[in-house]
């Protein structure tokens, strides 16, 4: 074949296959736009951020073909009912906390933390390695939504309180604004538990409303302002020892997405997980060391308070399990895992971690 034809056949080729590739690929990457709703305020940019990050990658791994609009709580709809809107697809996509759905079912807490479960690591373990997502989206299911790990914020704080905390008769009366299964918890040892939003705490702590309020850790806590309302600073929060903060997306919306956009939404998703856990463990040092320095008290639960919440807690979920085969389920498996976990967990992590703290302390 001489050189000039070898050209055209191999131009004419070419041309052939852009002709039937690059229709294949335009149908594989539509340009879509979906809308998330928060259930937190833009000013507590860590949790807040996390949703942003996960637009962010979207967009930029589908050259802006697949983009995801952030809504704040409360732009769209009030930040607890962000779930509903996604159920009913008002909007495609939510960044919110499971366990603030409890009133719907108790079983929601499980997926994102409940009293004396898991830490961070163990609760991404459980749900990416150990069952846990396939298990919290056979129940997430029957809501219309599909679930995905999308932030974490470690082990949280315990609170803010106006007075010190020293015995379980301390609780009894006490108004604290704690969310989701924990605050159930909480009232079998006599605290009157309250769930409000994140920009509501201060205004009702500040006046009087509540006596107590939980929210997440020193760097949020001290952008919310607590440390000019309370004055003790309580650890740890024990309901909270690694909770998820989740993305649903309804669930219509997302078996229509192409392929490739559910493979790219996933892994922003899982990014954005581990994004917000190394933020907050970034941030929460320094912010403690400045509550401290401006005069916050803190303060450690004792060891009585601990095991009489310890005790609330089992008797509250053989009283719940009883009733609902859901949580049941989903109770007994994180349970399971958790044991396996803890007994790993003594064997070298707790070894090594106390060490570091003596050795920090005699340093």
């Amino acid at each position: 074949m001489k050189r000039r034809d070898f050209l055209k056949v191999s131009a004419a080729g070419a041309a052939a296959t852009a002709a039937v590739a690059s229709p294949a690929i335009a149908q594989s990457s539509p340009e879509i736009k979906w809308r998330l709703t928060s259930s937190f305020p833009k000013s507590l940019d860590t949790i807040y951020g996390g949703a942003e990050q996960v637009a962010k990658y979207v967009a930029e791994m589908t050259d802006n073909k697949f983009q995801i609009q952030v809504f704040a709580a409360g732009e769209l709809v009030p930040g607890l009912q962000a779930l509903d809107a996604t159920t009913n697809g008002t909007v495609e996509m939510c960044h919110t906390v499971s366990y603030y759905y409890v009133g719907k079912d108790p079983t929601f807490a499980i997926f994102a933390s409940v009293p004396f479960g898991l830490n961070a690591r163990q609760q991404n373990s459980w749900l990416y390695q150990g069952g846990g997502n396939e298990l919290a989206n056979e129940f997430f299911k029957k809501s219309n939504v599909i679930g995905f790990p999308c932030g974490n914020t470690g082990t949280q704080m315990g609170g803010w309180f106006r007075k010190e905390i020293k015995t379980v008769a301390d609780l009894s009366g006490l108004k604290m604004r704690i969310g989701g299964i924990a605050g159930q918890v909480l009232q079998k040892v006599g605290v009157v538990p309250q769930q409000l939003a994140g920009g509501d705490i201060y205004p009702a702590l500040e006046k009087g409303t509540i006596d107590a309020a939980e929210w997440v850790g020193p760097y949020d806590d001290e952008k919310l302002g607590f440390a000019k309302v309370a004055k003790y600073y309580y650890y740890p929060g024990f309901w909270e020892g690694g909770p998820t903060v989740h993305a649903f997306a309804n669930l219509e919306k997302w078996n229509t997405l192409p392929k490739n956009y559910q493979a790219i939404l996933t892994n922003a998703m899982a990014n954005a997980n581990s994004w917000m856990a190394a933020r907050y463990d970034m941030q929460n040092p320094a912010a403690l060391k400045r509550l401290v320095a401006g005069g916050t008290q803190l303060r450690p639960f004792t060891n009585e308070v601990l095991e009489a919440c310890l005790k609330a807690t089992n008797e509250l979920w053989g009283e719940v399990s009883a009733k609902n085969a859901d949580f049941k389920k989903s109770i007994d498996a994180m349970q399971a895992y958790r044991s396996d976990e803890y007994l790993w967990w003594q064997v070298a992590e707790y070894t090594y971690d106390s060490f570091m703290i003596r050795s920090r302390t005699r340093g």
